[in-house]
């Protein structure tokens, strides 16, 4: 039988730059997708997705790489952090003010186990949603001995009571370096930093990885920049090519090979409640991300490993 690929290159003909060139690779990698086992990761991987740049496609990236891993069968937790809670709509989560949310967590009025939300789309996909009340917690809670360990503590006694195990916890950052940012980098051990590619966001990255080396030093000595994804990425430029370039050229070991491009159906899926992985999941978007998870999935022996070596020089 005719494959979807096939069937696109023999009506649109097979022209390198043509529309139809263009959807049959899409179709391609699609269909190679769908026969991939994706490996799970030994351990808990526990990831950080931050830049304190906004508009580099962080809160997308959570919630579109969350999905794909979640559609692979991985089991995956996902905490919002961001008092705008877009990861939350995203994934089609009630955060209204006043509903249970990780403000509650912080605030140590509720457990994880209470606040807590499965995916209507993805059974192996829970959420932990913020809201807006998040935005106090910072003031709230600043005179405290323990505030930049109340995340850490809290998934710490969720760990010893849940009976489910994650293959991934992934928090959301707000664009910022404030309380709840260093709380998310205190209660990982990975940090992901999606890069939009352009120069401006190359300037912001020097200052980023600075105030991870702050929070390494500080706060959390075994802290890892383990992975960095270029987004809006389009192949026609060559800025876009010399950007990510550039990024591989300063950190070979942790750019992904895989980038995500500028899509409008990226764009479009969270006012629909959904991410890209089911609202257009032959799409580009869909695809580039799903091809993103499986790079991070196949990078967990060596990442777990190296986390395991920097553990043993800190104690």
């Amino acid at each position: 039988m005719e494959s979807a690929s096939e069937t696109i290159r023999r009506i649109f003909g097979g022209k390198s730059n043509s529309l139809g060139s263009e959807m049959a690779e899409v179709s391609s990698r699609y269909e190679a997708l769908n026969k991939v086992r994706f490996p799970k990761p030994k351990k808990t991987r526990y990831i950080a997705v931050a830049n304190q740049k906004g508009g580099v496609g962080k809160t997308t990236t959570t919630v579109n790489l969350s999905a794909a891993l979640a559609q692979a069968k991985e089991q995956v937790l996902v905490i919002d952090m961001d008092p705008q809670g877009n990861a939350s709509t995203a994934l089609g989560v009630k955060h209204n003010t006043g509903e249970p949310s990780i403000y509650d967590v912080l605030e140590a009025r509720k457990s994880i186990d209470d606040v807590k939300k499965t995916s209507a789309s993805f059974p192996t996909l829970d959420v932990i949603p913020s809201s807006i009340d998040l935005s106090g917690a910072e003031l709230e809670v600043a005179d405290l001995t323990n505030r930049n360990d109340l995340l850490k503590e809290a998934l710490e006694r969720f760990a010893l009571t849940s009976r489910k195990h994650y293959d991934f916890v992934i928090i959301d950052c707000p664009p910022s370096l404030g309380l709840l940012v260093i709380n998310a980098m205190c209660a990982v051990n990975e940090v992901l930093i999606p890069i939009q590619a352009e120069y401006y966001a190359l300037e912001g990255l020097g200052q980023l990885i600075q105030t991870i080396g702050l929070v390494q030093e500080h706060y959390n000595p075994s802290l890892l920049v383990s992975t960095m994804l270029v987004t809006m990425f389009d192949r026609r430029t060559l800025l876009s090519k010399e950007v990510f370039d550039q990024v591989k050229g300063h950190y070979p070991n942790i750019v992904l090979q895989t980038t995500i491009p500028r899509s409008v159906k990226i764009s479009e899926a969270p006012s629909f409640g959904k991410t890209v992985i089911e609202y257009d999941p032959r799409g580009t978007g869909a695809v580039s991300y799903r091809e993103a998870a499986l790079e991070i999935t196949r990078r967990s022996p060596q990442v777990l490993k190296t986390l395991e070596e920097r553990k043993q020089r800190s104690n």
